[in-house]
């Protein structure tokens, strides 16, 4: 890893937000020379942190679907996350995205429910042709109102769920479409089979399934093949690693971790203090209660030790942790702020060696982890 000046992430976050303003306020009218914004050596367009040009493949043969090498999660835009902007400052924050050569953005039916999707549908309306949208299936509803302890996979289900997606979204494909949870009441077979339906009607590009496990995987995918896997994936909670990622390797699947720096937690800017609004899911999550925070907290002290030497924030090193564990791992962390999506695509210019690699996992995996990411019931939905 090439060594830089010594970087915190407030002084990042600043910097960005100075660079956004000097260098990006109009990309088109970058020139073509090169300049030092932030921490990296970058040419041209790029003066503003991109992943164009940086693509990776997740899925293998007819499945495969190639993507920029960071996706954005779109659910925090408005769901789940504290105070959110307002909309036109969602969609300002999605533009700069689409301009920095992002292609992947990912939502759901369950992200509001609804009001994620309309959000993508205005603010990529009109970037289509340069973007894919992912969306999911799977919870049940009645009368707009989710059934939390039941999940439906039915095939009119899912055709129904395609259906709102695609009118909320003002789209006519779907890049991806993921299964949300596993229905126990429907055959993953039978799953499988519809999405091959919407596949050949168009309605669908590829599919993916959600916090399953290998068994699950391998019977989908061999009646549909599947593009990609979404489960949660970090440094702090690595359980992929026992079954799903081998099989992904072994089946030619890809992989999209969603909370790739754990809600937010390993980007070192929540303590044990921090006050979430009422409306922040993380509240009620046990690993976000005052102590273990205290305690998970040595965790990121281990990041910003070997993050600072080498001029990269805690949040980078996590990403660029995930993207060296294998090359169809695409991860796509949400933010609404312009300086954490510099941040974050960032990362993608971070190379490991493999003596680093071994350094930072000794150091943070001898630290055991407090809390659980989910509750019960939100457990309860997560294939062993």
């Amino acid at each position: 890893m090439k060594h830089v000046q010594s970087f915190s992430r407030r002084s990042f976050l600043k910097a960005a937000a100075l660079g956004s303003v000097a260098f990006c306020a109009s990309p088109s009218m970058s020139q073509a020379k090169e300049t030092e914004v932030g921490m990296v050596s970058v040419k041209g367009d790029s003066s503003c942190a991109s992943v164009a040009g940086k693509r990776r493949t997740l899925g293998s043969g007819q499945a495969a679907f190639t993507v920029s090498a960071m996706g954005f999660g779109c659910m925090g835009l408005n769901y789940h996350r504290s105070e959110h902007p307002s909309e036109e400052a969602c969609i300002r924050l999605v533009h700069e995205a689409v301009e920095r050569g992002v292609t992947l953005f990912d939502t759901a039916e369950s992200y509001g429910p609804f009001t994620n999707e309309r959000l993508m549908g205005k603010a990529l309306k009109g970037y289509t042709d340069r973007v894919f949208v992912t969306s999911k299936f799977g919870h049940k509803y009645v009368n707009g109102v989710q059934v939390k302890t039941e999940e439906d996979s039915s095939p009119a289900n899912i055709r129904k769920v395609c259906e709102n997606s695609l009118r909320s979204l003002g789209i006519e494909t779907l890049g991806m479409f993921y299964q949300h949870r596993s229905d126990p009441n429907a055959p993953i077979e039978t799953v499988a089979e519809t999405i091959a339906d919407l596949i050949k009607e168009g309605k669908i590009l590829h599919w993916g399934l959600c916090e399953v496990n290998a068994d699950t995987i391998r019977r989908a995918h061999a009646i549909c093949p599947l593009t990609a896997i979404q489960s949660e994936y970090h440094l702090m909670h690595r359980t992929v690693e026992e079954s799903v990622l081998p099989l992904c390797r072994e089946l030619g699947i890809g992989f999209v971790p969603y909370s790739p720096i754990n809600r937010g937690f390993l980007g070192g800017l929540i303590n044990e203090y921090t006050q979430f609004s009422p409306n922040d899911n993380r509240q009620t999550l046990p690993r976000f209660q005052p102590e273990a925070i205290r305690q998970n907290l040595r965790i990121v002290e281990v990041l910003n030790a070997f993050g600072r030497t080498r001029g990269y924030t805690p949040a980078q090193i996590a990403l660029a942790w995930l993207m060296h564990k294998a090359p169809f791992i695409v991860p796509i962390p949400g933010t609404t702020k312009l300086a954490h999506l510099e941040e974050n695509l960032r990362a993608t210019d971070i190379s490991f060696t493999e003596e680093e690699m071994k350094e930072l996992e000794e150091k943070v995996f001898a630290i055991p982890v407090v809390g659980s990411r989910y509750d019960a019931l939100q457990e309860s939905k997560v294939q062993r």
